[in-house]
């Protein structure tokens, strides 16, 4: 199964998310992922870049957003 998630950057107590297409069966922290689909940095909200022809073409493909994801998504339109 493959997932759209977030994928933890940054330092520690500035934490900054590259939003990625993954095998769900494979371990985040690996670095194994198959696409970047855009980046969010919790810390200054207006920063959030998401490619969404790569989303709506990755969630036609049968791709599930995790919970955070989806709320992102659903925040800037793209659900």
């Amino acid at each position: 199964m493959v997932k759209i998630r977030f994928r933890r950057m940054g330092a520690k107590k500035n934490p900054f998310y590259r939003i990625v297409v993954g095998d769900s069966r494979r371990h985040p922290s690996k670095g194994n992922f198959i696409e970047e689909l855009g980046y969010y940095n919790p810390l200054n909200k207006d920063e959030v870049k998401i490619d969404e022809e790569n989303v709506k073409k990755w969630l036609a493909n049968g791709a599930q957003p995790t919970d955070s994801v989806k709320e992102l998504f659903k925040k800037h339109g793209i659900l």
